[in-house]
């Protein structure tokens, strides 16, 4: 697997660091981005994307008039 080399602010890292639990900022940041990739496809999954057609119909019944 490629590794990726990024420079962070040392509070951030801490910040990470103690909200993952973890004691390496790589495996912080590592466990972070790994979290928000996974919600963001549990989102997308959830409301669909621009291709999905069912969430442009209109499934709403209509009103009568009378």
């Amino acid at each position: 697997m490629a590794q990726v080399t990024v420079t962070l602010d040392a509070n951030l890292a801490i910040d990470a660091m103690l909200l993952s639990g973890t004691k390496n900022p790589q495996d912080a940041v590592e466990l972070v981005l790994r979290d928000y990739l996974a919600r963001g496809r549990r989102t997308g999954t959830r409301t669909g994307d621009a291709a999905d057609d069912r969430r442009l119909t209109r499934s709403r019944p209509t009103d009568q008039q009378g």
